[in-house]
């Protein structure tokens, strides 16, 4: 039985600045830095709700 955890790996490709503040926060909340930042994830639901929000800033990869 393996216990293996799905993940996710997100960049930013969009600079938040210009932004909502509560879009920047889930940017730094999902572990972004700099553009071209990239964070692997545990692939949960609210993970997946955070990146659909700034969909428009992030790539999945």
């Amino acid at each position: 039985m393996t216990t293996e955890k799905k993940t996710v790996t997100v960049k930013l490709v969009r600079s938040p600045i210009g932004t909502r503040e509560s879009h920047r926060a889930t940017v730094v909340g999902l572990g972004l830095r700099k553009l071209n930042s990239v964070s692997t994830l545990e692939d949960t639901p609210s993970v997946r709700g955070m990146i659909n929000k700034i969909s428009y800033l992030v790539q999945v990869l």
